[in-house]
């Protein structure tokens, strides 16, 4: 079922890409366990490694059971193409890897989830690729950082873990004015494209953890990258094959289609979870401010109703009291589980400076905006006064 035209988002996340009368009537696709392909001929098997003819002949490349997935998301995302890896950071490597060379340049905002930001820090720039961190909030700072040898500007949209929101088509705009082939990638794992379409506000490629929402139920490690064809052939060919080797396993990219199903409606009970959530927290006297663009008085508001569908289900508290506040809250839930990661059904909640922005030396947490006493609540599927209760009874302990 290939043609989309017409069918809204839940019913492409369900069926786009899949006819089960050519797969035996299978309602699920097969999912196919098998590293290698046979070929027909000695010519077909040239055919299929020189590209010159479709096919699949070895599951680093592709597989069938991938390739399905690849193409839903695509058509999710509104993109041309796509590409699966074995996880979130295996999309961003393999992505900046194709992308970039010694001498080159990347712009990113100075908040990135803490291995995104070791990456840039640490990765390329110990294989002399010049990476500057700037605010992105702010189109001059990014202007300022544009020079000719710019071959990537790179952000979250809401930011992990502090929810700042970008501007994706004034910033995409000011890129490609500067430079049309400067590539715009944005994280849209917060979002995904159930809320938000980065593509369609001008960005070049996207890339998402699929661990997270896509997947949906904390029981996979998976990431992609989507773009336009070209680009995304380059990256299957050069960053997956040659530099990374991040290959799905053909049952993850099962299980990610088997989460995209719900999306929408995971997506729906996330975001009215939260945005409750966050109403009730900025009424609490241990609370100093709580980060949700669903908040009227959020700076972010009207950019996140202007770009996204809804506001998420991901929330930012600050506790009065710092870093001791942060850790006695953490211990103090029953419920909501201390884990990190996010978008699953269970209620999640981390305290980043000392878990997942931990690669982050304090001084840096506190010029990148990740405060000591930040805790960050991936809002579940349970029931939303089920989940106030158990922050309410552990604040009390702040």
């Amino acid at each position: 079922m290939n043609n989309n035209k017409g069918l809204s988002f839940s019913t492409r996340a369900i069926h786009s890409g899949y006819d089960a009368s050519a797969n035996e009537g299978a309602l699920n696709p097969p999912v196919y366990m098998t590293s290698t392909f046979c070929f027909d001929s000695v010519e077909q098997g040239a055919a299929r490694f020189a590209g010159s003819e479709s096919g699949h002949f070895y599951s680093r490349i592709s597989n069938p059971t991938q390739s399905l997935l690849e193409t839903r998301l695509a058509d999710l995302e509104d993109a041309e193409a796509g590409l699966a890896t074995a996880s979130g950071m295996g999309a961003i490597t393999a992505a900046l890897w194709t992308l970039v060379a010694p001498g080159d340049k990347v712009i990113a905002d100075k908040t990135l989830y803490g291995c995104t930001f070791a990456y840039l820090k640490h990765g390329l720039r110990k294989f002399g690729v010049i990476v500057e961190f700037v605010d992105c909030t702010d189109i001059e700072a990014v202007a300022a950082a544009l020079s000719e040898n710019t071959k990537v500007v790179y952000f979250e949209s809401p930011v992990n873990p502090n929810m700042r929101v970008m501007d994706i088509k004034a910033i995409s705009q000011l890129v490609h004015d500067y430079d049309p082939a400067i590539k715009v990638m944005v994280d849209n794992t917060y979002c995904t494209p159930a809320l938000q379409r980065p593509l369609n506000l001008g960005a070049d490629l996207v890339v998402h953890s699929a661990t997270k929402y896509l997947g949906g139920h904390g029981d996979l490690i998976a990431g992609a990258v989507l773009g336009n064809q070209a680009t995304i052939d380059q990256i299957r060919v050069y960053g997956l094959k040659d530099m990374t080797g991040a290959v799905i396993a053909p049952l993850t990219a099962f299980l990610i289609l088997r989460g995209l199903k719900t999306l929408e409606l995971r997506m729906e009970r996330h975001c009215n979870s939260a945005q409750e959530l966050a109403t009730r927290l900025q009424q609490h006297n241990t609370v100093e401010s709580v980060y949700y663009p669903g908040l009227a008085d959020n700076p972010y508001h009207e950019l996140a109703k202007a770009q996204m569908k809804r506001n998420g289900g991901m929330i930012a508290m600050e506790l009065k009291g710092g870093f001791t506040s942060g850790v006695q809250f953490m211990n103090q839930l029953k419920m909501i589980k201390r884990a990190v990661s996010l978008g699953d059904a269970e209620t999640l909640c981390q305290h980043p400076a000392s878990m997942t922005h931990a690669t982050y030396a304090p001084e840096e947490r506190a010029a990148h905006g990740i405060s000591e006493g930040l805790v960050r609540i991936s809002v579940g599927l349970e029931d939303i006064e089920d989940i106030y209760a158990d922050i309410e009874q552990a604040l009390q302990y702040v």
